[in-house]
């Protein structure tokens, strides 16, 4: 378990280097930072002695390797716009994008589990096309496509919800049926098949054979072998969902790391870029090494695999 556990964790940390790099690399071919900082007159003199200030003047091999040395220490650099650490910046927004994110994740699971269930039980009836209908519509629309939708319907025509902001239950409404519904299809989905393969076991048949009733069969013992794929899916999920809210945010004009990561690339802000990217990395690097670690203490055929 130990030899699966470091090799696991050899390749998170491999992953977040190659993050590292290939964030670092981009965010410096989007522009200069040092015309946005100084006036259009400013002369060349002047904007290669804001260069050598700010440490971007150097090859960007050399400033990469500056840049792991400070990220080892937790040094992030300071945010250009904010004269604050990166860091810190960021941290500010990150509530905001996890309550975000908690708020669709349980829409997704209060619509997909239920629905993937119940499509499992009655294949073929019209729970079952309706379910695949919603699953179907959930994957074709994007996020910010679908939360257009709703903030014209529900906020702008309707007006029952507010259409921007952050600080009420009522602004998180839309912000989160929008990012959570893609998961909730994928999560429907996933559970429908899981349970529909327990289902034509052997084991259940026998139970349903010596007459125990339908929700226990269904609770007791299908639901509980079949959980396990789903709570993977739903355990990745969260990381998906706490990257992928950029969109979201920006239509709701929603305070959080996706909106943050947006203005920082309109202002060059080189330092929260990197700092909010290599956050989200590492979440998601996070709670997919967990989820292998756990799924490996539960089913000894992975680590020796």
């Amino acid at each position: 378990m130990l030899r699966f556990i470091l090799f696991r964790f050899m390749q998170a940390f491999v992953t977040l280097l190659l993050v590292t790099a290939v964030r670092f690399v981009l965010v410096r071919l989007v522009g200069d930072p040092t015309h946005l900082m100084l006036p259009p007159e400013a002369r060349e003199e002047d904007r290669q002695i804001l260069r050598e200030q700010l440490g971007i003047s150097d090859p960007v091999p050399v400033q990469y390797g500056r840049y792991l040395a400070e990220i080892s220490r937790a040094d992030f650099g300071e945010s250009y716009r904010y004269q604050q650490p990166a860091l810190a910046v960021v941290f500010d927004r990150f509530g905001a994008t996890a309550t975000l994110t908690i708020a669709a994740l349980v829409v997704a699971c209060m619509v997909g589990l239920p629905f993937g269930i119940l499509s499992a039980m009655w294949r073929g009836s019209w729970v079952d096309q309706l379910g695949s209908v919603l699953a179907m519509l959930g994957q074709a629309a994007p996020p910010f496509l679908l939360g257009l939708i709703l903030l014209r319907i529900f906020a702008v025509d309707l007006g029952w919800v507010p259409s921007v902001g952050f600080g009420s239950f009522s602004h998180l409404i839309l912000p989160a049926i929008a990012l959570g519904w893609y998961s909730a299809a994928g999560i429907m989905r996933m559970t429908r098949s899981s349970m529909v393969d327990v289902l034509e076991s052997d084991y259940i048949k026998m139970a349903r054979i010596k007459g125990l009733p339908s929700r226990s069969v269904v609770g007791k013992h299908a639901l509980r072998n079949a959980a396990l794929p789903v709570v993977t899916f739903i355990g990745l999920q969260f990381g998906v969902l706490f990257g992928g809210a950029v969109s979201v945010e920006a239509i709701f004009a929603w305070p959080g790391m996706g909106q943050l990561i947006l203005e920082s690339i309109a202002n060059l802000d080189y330092s929260v870029v990197q700092a909010a990217v290599l956050s989200l990395a590492f979440i998601f690097i996070v709670i997919n090494f967990t989820l292998d670690v756990l799924y490996a203490l539960i089913d000894p055929r992975i680590r020796h695999g």
